[in-house]
């Protein structure tokens, strides 16, 4: 079993368009309802491949309602913590070109009472051992910014490995107390938590050398249409593939994440994995995770130790 959290979770709306024209009325050819949040979007891709994973998130309203009713239909367990204020809608607008603008809404603040209930179904969760505990997504208003640290402290005394996806000052702070097995940004992520630029893949892999010598584990960075890098203390490898016309970008880096936690495997072969993942998740409409047909784990090359002379964009 992999566990879940996430924290801020939404209802993600997609539309597609034809092309966005901003300050007109643009008419969807199509609408997409899907369960939103990273932590959620990482169950859902694990489920659809036929690993078991249970998700553990606030819920309030009718949206909230439907969000578990979407999860339950998608066969994800939920362990849903009711709040007062209502979950969350997201709106995704998907060109037909494949340019995708997302505009998240900021979440129902959460108050002291319902961020012990949270954490308190977290740890009711780790007493049974899960595989990985992953932690993902922004943070509601009243959270705080040491909220993942909190997490981390309680997945370090039930000895269960954690994931942490964030960014921002809730990923510095995390990173900064360690014990996190494995950090997944992407390369702006990681740009803005090392304060440097990111230009080339010798870049990169010292900057998740400085999260790895804090304290953590593995580093699994996303590089959108250029593949991912993976930094441990054994090595680098990158892996990516020839370019794509994607549909929709939306949860591409949460299935990624979940393909490197649902595999077995070297490093390498795990890499592989979660990039064929992600390739198939950009092939699909709004936030869909893909199937196992979806999968071609052929067309994805894995590097070992790139050329730290490269540019990003010449991966």
């Amino acid at each position: 079993m992999i566990v879940t959290l996430t924290p801020n979770p939404s209802l993600d709306r997609a539309l597609d368009v034809d092309r966005l024209v901003v300050g007109e009325v643009n008419r969807a050819a199509a609408v997409h309802v899907h369960p939103g949040g990273k932590g959620i979007n990482v169950s859902r891709a694990l489920v659809a491949q036929g690993i078991a994973s249970l998700a553990v998130l606030p819920v309030g309203g009718a949206p909230g309602e439907q969000l578990v009713a979407l999860l339950t239909e998608q066969g994800v367990r939920t362990v849903p913590v009711p709040v007062v204020g209502p979950t969350r809608t997201n709106i995704t607008v998907v060109e037909h070109a494949g340019v995708t603008t997302k505009i998240n809404a900021p979440g129902t603040p959460l108050g002291l009472e319902e961020i012990d209930a949270l954490l308190a179904a977290v740890e009711e969760q780790l007493a049974g051992g899960p595989r990985w505990l992953v932690a993902a997504g922004s943070l509601p208003p009243g959270t705080g910014d040491a909220f993942f640290v909190r997490v981390a402290e309680l997945a370090d005394r039930y000895g269960v490995p954690l994931a942490l996806d964030t960014s921002g000052l809730p990923l510095a702070r995390a990173v900064r107390a360690g014990g996190l097995r494995v950090v997944k940004p992407n390369d702006d992520e990681l740009a803005e938590l090392i304060g440097s630029e990111l230009t080339t893949v010798g870049d990169v892999v010292e900057a998740a050398r400085e999260v790895i010598a804090a304290g953590n584990g593995d580093v699994l960075v996303s590089l959108g249409a250029h593949g991912a890098l993976l930094v441990t203390v054994a090595g680098t490898w990158w892996a990516g593939g020839s370019p794509l016309a994607a549909v929709s970008t939306v949860g591409a880096g949460d299935t990624t994440l979940a393909g490197y936690l649902g595999a077995t495997g070297s490093p390498a072969e795990r890499l592989c994995t979660a990039v064929a993942w992600g390739r198939a998740a950009v092939q699909l409409p709004g936030s869909a995770v893909p199937s196992p047909a979806d999968i071609d784990a052929g067309t994805v090359r894995v590097i070992d130790t790139p050329d730290p002379r490269l540019t990003l964009k010449e991966l």
